[in-house]
Order: structure tokens, then C-alpha cells, then sequence
């Protein structure tokens, strides 16, 4: 029987994808955008690896040769990817942290990063259910905003049970944010009237992910730097609460549908029948990882291979997350989700703005 056009191309193209099956090709897929990214930071040092990782997992989802790929054989890989890699990376986020650093801080300096993120978690999340938008997106974008960028909207989706569109949405929205960030605010540094350690208290405050951090407080000089992840460390840390606190809510929420609702709830009323637990395995990994290395006992040596695999972990996550965003549903929220964007960019810097002013 002959076989028609389209199966003769469906055919041919299935030959070319390498013969595996389950979470395999979707891994390979992700592997090599990492590769990719890696390869895009060192032609563009501007460009971090993250960042470059979900915008190259975005435009696979959507080239014509790849869309198929994307969608259908390497989507289980991918979406592994998206969570169980994130997991991984954000445990060996906390080798980067040690208690002593953020005590160095000062009292002001932490009493002001709790104040912009509390601001900037509470007023987003209530700008984006006044804007409408759907799904966990308003509480995603809020988390990401006010914590550490991607890597908090991994770990809170994983607590609340996200959609995985509502992820990849907001994952998009913060990294276009944050990578605007490293060109607006170093030109914003004198206009302003910042020192050095002041802007980069101020961009460690108000930026969202950790390699857009450095990449925007490196042009103030090496005090700014310094500065800036010393701040954005102690955003970090609030991370582990967080995602306590929206388990917590989760159960919650869980017990009064079922109390007041009970077999009449459709299983679409609820995301997941099980409850989360209030401190999430990975997360008290990261803690433990935060405890470890203010031991010290661990070498240099030891501390740069682990961050060198974290970065990996989260940029194959980043790229798994960039290939779920569909731009079409995009563009039907576009317009409430950028508002939601640019209303709480200029939130959180000017929350931060206000706090370096307080406590210099």
C-alpha cells in the first residue's frame, strides 16, 4: 500500500531521531542546549548561561524542525528535566550560601531584604489576581520576582503543583525582566546617586536571578559585586520559607475543598489528591547544603565542582521549562502579563532603592 506525503515525511523524520525511548531523547534534547548556552556565554560573556538556556528552550519549542520533537518524543524528557534536574540544582544552590555571610550582613541589611521581599511577594501576587491572570501564574511570578528568578519558581511550583504552561509563562516573564535589568540599571548608577557597595546592595536587592546579578553589579567594580551576592545570597535564603508557607497553604486549601465541597469536587477542582509536605525533601536539602558549608569542611575545590554542576543542573531545567512556553497562548495574556511584569519590576526597585537609601 503506498504511503502518503505526510507519512513518508513523518517516516523519514522519525529515522533520524536516535532509537530510545522514554525520558532519554528529551534528555539528550536538553543536554545539548546546555551546550548550546554554554556556547552563547562564551561568544557573549553579557549573556548568562541561564538566560540563555531558557531563551534557546523557547525558540526549539516554536522552529519548525525541532516543534515536532519538542512536542512529542522528547516532551517527557524535557519536563523531567523541568522538575527533578531543578530539584537537583537548587539543593546544590545552597553551597553557594553560608550562614556567616549573611550574619556579616548586618541587622539593617537583613531587615531591609526581608522588607523588599515581602513587599514585592505581596504587592505582585495582588497585581496579578487583580490583573486576572490565570492558573498559579500571579504566585509564581511574585516568587520569582522577589526571591532568586527561575530557580523559586521551580522550587514553588514543585510545593503548589503548577501547571506546567503557568511555569514556563513565568519563567519567560522573569528572564526577560531580569535580563533587561543588566542593561537599565548601570545606567541608572549615577543618575541616582549610588556608590559603589550602594548599587550593588541595590541590585543584589532587586534583580532576580543570581547570574544576572553578577552580570549587572560586575560594572559598578569589584566592591559593587561583592556587594550584590552577599544581598542576593540572604534573598536566597528565604527561599526554604517560602516554600514552606505555600505547602502549608496548599494543605490548606486541600482540607476546605474537601471539608465544603467533598465528593462533589470534580478532579479538575483539585490539582493533586496528595499533600504536599510542609517542608519538601529538596528543600531540606538546600538547607542542608547551607549547614555544610558554613562547617567549612568542605574544600575550594569540592565547592567549585559542585557550583559548576549546579549551574548545568539549572540551565538543562531552564531549557526544558523555555520549550514549554507556547507563544500563542502567550500573546492571549500577553499584555496583563507584561503589565503584571513591569509593575513589579518597578516595585522591587523602588523598594530597594528606598531600603540601600535607609540603611547606608
Amino acid at each position: 500500500m503506498a504511503l502518503t506525503v505526510r507519512e513518508r515525511r513523518t517516516g523519514a523524520r522519525t529515522r533520524l531521531l536516535p532509537p530510545l525511548g522514554g525520558d532519554a531523547p528529551g534528555l539528550l534534547l536538553a543536554a545539548a542546549g546546555v551546550a548550546a548556552a554554554l556556547a552563547v556565554h562564551a561568544a557573549v560573556p553579557a549573556v548568562p548561561k541561564l538566560t540563555a538556556a531558557v531563551v534557546l528552550g523557547m525558540a526549539a519549542a516554536h522552529l519548525p524542525g525541532l516543534r515536532p520533537v519538542v512536542r512529542g518524543v522528547a516532551r517527557p524528557g524535557l519536563s523531567l528535566a523541568g522538575k527533578r534536574l531543578m530539584r537537583l540544582g537548587i539543593v546544590l544552590l545552597g553551597l553557594k550560601l553560608s550562614l556567616d555571610d549573611v550574619l556579616g550582613l548586618g541587622w539593617a541589611t537583613v531587615a531591609m531584604v526581608l522588607a523588599v521581599v515581602a513587599a514585592t511577594f505581596v504587592g505582585t501576587l495582588w497585581l496579578g489576581r487583580r490583573l486576572g491572570l490565570p492558573g498559579d501564574q500571579p504566585l509564581l511570578v511574585a516568587t520569582g520576582y522577589s526571591i532568586c528568578g527561575a530557580s523559586a519558581i521551580g522550587a514553588v511550583s514543585q510545593a503548589a503543583g503548577s501547571e506546567e504552561e503557568d511555569v514556563a509563562a513565568s519563567v519567560a516573564l522573569v528572564t526577560l525582566c531580569g535580563t533587561l535589568a543588566i542593561a537599565v540599571l548601570p545606567l541608572l548608577q549615577h543618575p541616582l546617586g549610588l556608590g559603589g557597595a550602594e548599587f550593588g546592595r541595590w541590585v543584589g536587592a532587586s534583580v532576580h536571578d543570581v547570574g544576572q546579578v553578577v552580570a549587572t553589579a560586575q560594572t559598578g567594580g569589584a566592591g559593587a559585586l561583592r556587594e550584590a551576592v552577599l544581598v542576593k545570597l540572604m534573598r536566597v535564603v528565604l527561599l526554604a520559607p517560602l516554600v514552606a508557607g505555600v505547602a502549608v497553604a496548599v494543605r490548606r486549601n486541600q482540607q476546605w475543598v474537601k471539608k465544603n465541597i467533598g465528593e462533589r469536587t470534580s478532579k479538575s477542582s483539585v490539582k493533586s489528591d496528595s499533600r504536599p509536605p510542609i517542608l519538601p525533601l529538596f528543600v531540606a536539602g538546600f538547607l542542608a547544603m547551607i549547614v555544610l558549608r558554613t562547617t567549612g569542611v568542605l574544600p575550594e575545590r569540592a565547592l567549585t565542582l559542585a557550583g559548576d554542576a549546579q549551574e548545568l543542573l539549572l540551565a538543562a531545567a531552564l531549557f526544558g521549562l523555555g520549550s514549554a512556553v507556547h507563544l500563542p497562548t502567550m500573546v492571549r495574556t500577553g499584555g496583563r502579563i507584561a503589565l503584571l511584569g513591569l509593575g513589579s519590576w518597578v516595585m522591587v526597585a523602588g523598594v530597594s532603592y528606598a531600603g540601600v537609601l535607609l540603611t547606608t
